[in-house]
């Protein structure tokens, strides 16, 4: 069994996560938790999806790219629940391909996409594991309190 790699999780979070987070609401990415104000007359709406390497993505696809689309498909269902997203809460589960270079352009996937739609890292978790990796995301968003929208109308 391999060993843990806390070195490496600890100096991911540090080096590469952590600029992408809030900057109050993350505390810091130290606290494991993500401390957020209430916005009256709404309600909070929040989503998860996951994807896994040789499922959702295959092994030689742009880890920036990947990132995108983790994200994007989480961004799709706060969308047509009439949601305004702020925030998500990310997992990453790296696999031994991934190295430094890999999760680099992983996080830039991240920080373009953060820019685009106004949207800040909360909190998570970085995992290395022997398997494929696989990643997921937790979106938050505000609807008008009442008014997110339902599948059926």
């Amino acid at each position: 069994m391999p060993a843990i790699d806390v070195a490496g999780e600890f100096e991911t979070i540090q080096r590469l996560l952590k600029p992408l987070a809030h900057p109050e609401w993350a505390r810091g990415l130290a606290d494991d938790v993500a401390a957020l104000p209430s916005r009256p007359g709404h309600d909070l709406i929040l989503t998860k999806d996951a994807i896994v390497e040789g499922v959702h993505f295959l092994p030689d696809d742009p880890l920036d790219t990947v990132a995108q689309k983790l994200l994007r498909v989480n961004l799709s269902d706060l969308a047509a629940k009439g949601a305004e997203p702020f925030g998500y809460l990310l997992a990453c589960h790296w696999s031994e391909r991934c190295g430094w270079p890999e999760r680099e352009a992983f996080v830039a996937g991240l920080r373009r996409d953060q820019a685009i739609f106004d949207i800040s890292l909360l909190g998570g978790d970085t995992v290395k594991t022997p398997g494929p990796a696989s990643f997921s995301a937790t979106l938050l968003g505000w609807a008008p309190a009442g008014a997110a929208v339902s599948r059926a109308g």
